[in-house]
């Protein structure tokens, strides 16, 4: 099956281009490709249309943990939309070689792992265990852009 189907089968819609607050500039791309590399810059929990997703806030304050779970899951979604838009079918990804996932932390919040397993449950789900499981750094950090809960990046292997 392919990935676009998998997407349709699970009710997922990826969103559209982040559509950053007035002034903002983002002088990087939002995926690289390098031979059989794709080096995905970090991500954020997008609405459909492309807008930040709420609730924003810390980790164990503002946002609870399934919130925190919920806002990984839609980074995973924003950042297929990009490797869509990049690479023109996500059926060229082979393998999801390293995530980073960095979440925005209440002191003494340290589910930072639980968090992150949204993004990690959720690209296994759609690609399978054999390309979808990876390697994983899961961060908490003092404050994020746009005060978003959850900030994801990623390496995966593509196929020319």
């Amino acid at each position: 099956m392919s990935i676009e189907a998998r997407l349709r089968e699970l009710g997922l819609v990826l969103p559209e281009p982040f559509q950053g607050p007035a002034g903002a500039r983002y002088p990087f791309s939002w995926v690289r490709v390098r031979g059989d590399r794709a080096y995905v810059s970090g991500h954020l929990p997008l609405n459909p249309n492309g807008s930040l997703a709420a609730p924003l806030g810390k980790v164990g304050q503002e946002v609870s943990l399934e919130q925190g779970v919920q806002a990984a899951r839609l980074s995973a979604l924003s950042m297929l939309g990009s490797l869509q838009r990049e690479l023109g079918d996500l059926d060229r990804i082979t393998a999801w070689l390293r995530v980073l996932g960095m979440v925005n932390v209440a002191p003494g919040f340290n589910q930072i792992s639980g968090v992150v397993n949204g993004f990690s449950e959720l690209i296994v789900q759609i690609f399978g265990p054999e390309i979808g499981t990876h390697s994983r750094s899961a961060v908490g950090m003092a404050e994020l852009p746009f005060s978003v809960p959850v900030e994801i990046e990623a390496e995966v292997e593509i196929r020319p």
